[in-house]
C-alpha cells in the first residue's frame, strides 16, 4: 500500500463555527470541533482537537485531546492532552502525558497516568 492510499483511510468529521450541538457525540473517527458543543463527546480510540473559536461545555474522553479554544468540564485524554497557548480549559484533566504551552488558561486537577490499555496488559500480565 502506498501513501496515499494510506491517507484516504484517515477520517476526520468537523463541526464549523456556525454549529452548535447539545447532547452526546461518539464516534469512531477524529474529530474537530470549532463551533459549541454541550453534552458529552466519547472518542474513545481517536483524536479531539477544539479549534481556537471552539467553546465545549462538556465531559470529554478521548485517545488524544488537542485544546486551542475553550473547555469546560472534565477531560479524559488516554495517550496524550495538549492545551496551547490560546486554550482555557476549566474542570479535572486527567491524562497519559501533558504538554501546555506558555499562556495557556487552565484552572482544576490534574492528573497524569499511564494509559488504561497499559495497565490492563500489566494486570493480564500479572494473573
Amino acid at each position: 500500500m502506498n501513501n496515499g492510499e494510506q491517507q484516504k483511510d484517515v477520517r476526520v468529521a468537523t463541526i464549523g463555527i456556525s454549529v452548535t450541538i447539545k447532547g452526546e457525540i461518539n464516534g469512531a473517527e477524529d474529530l474537530t470541533v470549532d463551533g459549541q458543543v454541550e453534552g458529552k463527546i466519547e472518542l474513545p480510540e481517536h483524536t479531539l482537537t477544539i479549534g481556537p473559536n471552539a467553546t465545549v461545555m462538556a465531559d470529554i474522553n478521548a485517545k488524544v485531546v488537542t485544546v486551542f479554544g475553550t473547555v469546560i468540564g472534565n477531560v479524559v485524554a488516554r495517550e496524550k492532552a495538549d492545551i496551547r497557548k490560546t486554550a482555557s480549559v476549566e474542570g479535572s484533566l486527567s491524562c497519559g502525558s501533558l504538554a501546555v504551552q506558555e499562556g495557556a488558561k487552565m484552572n482544576g486537577r490534574i492528573e497524569t497516568k499511564k494509559p488504561a490499555a497499559a495497565n490492563r496488559s500489566k494486570a493480564e500480565i500479572a494473573a
